[in-house]
């Protein structure tokens, strides 16, 4: 990673843009950290350029960039926080505070501690949005760059990730970040699942990529022809969704069709639904798994069409159709809208899209409960899925409406298989029990 490519970046989105700031920070940035290296050997300028280049990937402004590129030097340097604003000024300052705050965290598996140190990450979020965002930038490519750190923890960073940052994330709609935050966590807390799945895709795909591409072809075809303008392109389900899908439904991997997606991107909300009709004209729909999300958005404001329909040859494929403001508010959420908002001010669809996190914040400055805390973060964070905890204290995500054999099987095959009866918070309940968030989960074999 060079500063000319982030430069590079930037002038896709910002073409007139002022070198100026960014030049200044990577010099402070390089300079403070000059001598300092990564677990990798690496020097550890290398780190900060690397996020300030996530943050341009999001079109992030050029102050938020410039904090990336500073995000470490008041935590790891003698520079301090006086020193950035003297130099930069108090928006940057406060971006590169609030980044600071965050690095001083450390998750635990215990619920409630687990949640102060949650409701400390919303105080930090709350002078400036951006700021989580720069976390998300930061927390990414120390994920990605994970080998170099002892197996503790690796598992140790993996699992707050799985637990606190995924989750987030897909609060906020980023789910750029959620995927692969997903896939790495994965990748560390169950490598021999991991790798064994990723060896049996690695089989299927030429099979697959064939299909999806012949499939891609003939609708492409098909629309051009009735005169409808679409971009479609295949993408893999990642590979955390699929192995989920596969233990919640005790599948293999060959019981599970829809291990792609089509995604269709059009210009306006009517041509969605034109082109939904010309597709299920084309191709006959699955009953019962058609939803509209453009009619009734997600939350954190996904919106698309989603239908799943037999293709070539019999093949089931998943079709995702959506317009392009939608497209970008799928893969980066909230912060698809913050480069847009000027003044904070003035713009009312950013506002309506952060209610949730305004409200969430503002109630938590008022509580010191932290048992209220956790009896909310049920309800606002988690709102797709259940929490529960193994008696160590380990927490287990399950989708809604889980019982405790699901929670046995998501701890092992074997556990599953022998499992005869189960306590919850220390009663005695029978295996088809509903599991709620905050349960501690005991397996009897």
């Amino acid at each position: 990673m060079t500063l000319e490519q982030i430069y590079d970046n930037i002038a896709k989105y910002a073409p007139d843009f002022d070198r100026g700031l960014i030049e200044r920070a990577w010099k402070l940035a390089e300079s403070a950290h000059s001598g300092q290296v990564r677990e990798s050997g690496e020097a550890y300028i290398i780190h900060p350029l690397a996020v300030a280049e996530i943050l341009t990937e999001l079109e992030q402004d050029l102050e938020t960039v410039a904090a990336g590129i500073l995000h470490d030097v008041v935590e790891d340097t003698e520079i301090t926080l006086a020193d950035i604003e003297a130099e930069f000024g108090p928006e940057i300052a406060l971006l590169v505070d609030g980044v600071t705050k965050l690095m001083r965290l450390r998750f635990q598996s215990k619920a409630q501690q687990q949640a102060e140190n949650l409701r400390k990450m919303f105080m930090a979020m709350a002078s400036d949005f951006r700021v989580i965002l720069i976390k998300f930038a930061d927390r990414l490519h120390n994920m990605r760059t994970l080998d170099y750190l002892p197996a503790s923890r690796q598992k140790d960073m993996a699992r707050e990730t799985l637990e606190i940052y995924a989750p987030l994330a897909h609060r906020l709609g980023i789910f750029r970040f959620k995927w692969e935050l997903e896939d790495l966590s994965f990748r560390y807390l169950h490598p021999r699942e991991y790798y064994s799945l990723v060896a049996e895709l690695r089989q299927r795909r030429a099979e697959r990529e064939e299909i999806m591409h012949r499939i891609i072809d003939y609708l492409s075809a098909s629309l051009t022809e009735a005169g409808l303008k679409a971009d479609i392109t295949g993408r893999p389900k990642h590979l955390y969704s699929i192995w989920q899908k596969m233990t919640q439904q005790q599948k293999e991997l060959s019981e599970i069709y829809d291990l792609t997606a089509i995604r269709v991107v059009v210009n306006t909300v009517r041509d969605c639904y034109t082109v939904l009709g010309q597709i299920h004209h084309l191709c006959k729909p699955i009953p019962g798994h058609f939803k509209d999300y453009i009619a009734m958005p997600k939350s954190n404001g996904y919106q698309s069409l989603h239908t799943t329909v037999v293709a070539l040859k019999g093949n089931p494929v998943e079709v995702q159709i959506r317009t392009w403001d939608m497209h970008r508010m799928a893969e980066y959420g909230l912060a698809a809208h913050w480069r847009y908002k000027e003044g904070g001010k003035g713009d009312r669809q950013f506002e309506e899209k952060l209610a949730w996190l305004r409200q969430f914040m503002e109630w938590q400055t008022e509580t010191k409960d932290t048992n209220e805390f956790i009896e909310t973060l049920k309800v606002d964070l988690f709102d797709d899925e259940v929490l529960v905890f193994t008696p160590k204290g380990d927490v287990i995500d399950l989708p809604i409406g889980a019982v405790p054999l699901d929670f046995a099987y998501r701890i092992h095959t074997d556990i599953g298989n022998s499992t005869v009866g189960s306590k919850v918070n220390g009663k005695l309940v029978p295996l088809d029990h509903q599991l709620q968030t905050g349960d501690i989960v005991e397996i009897i074999t």
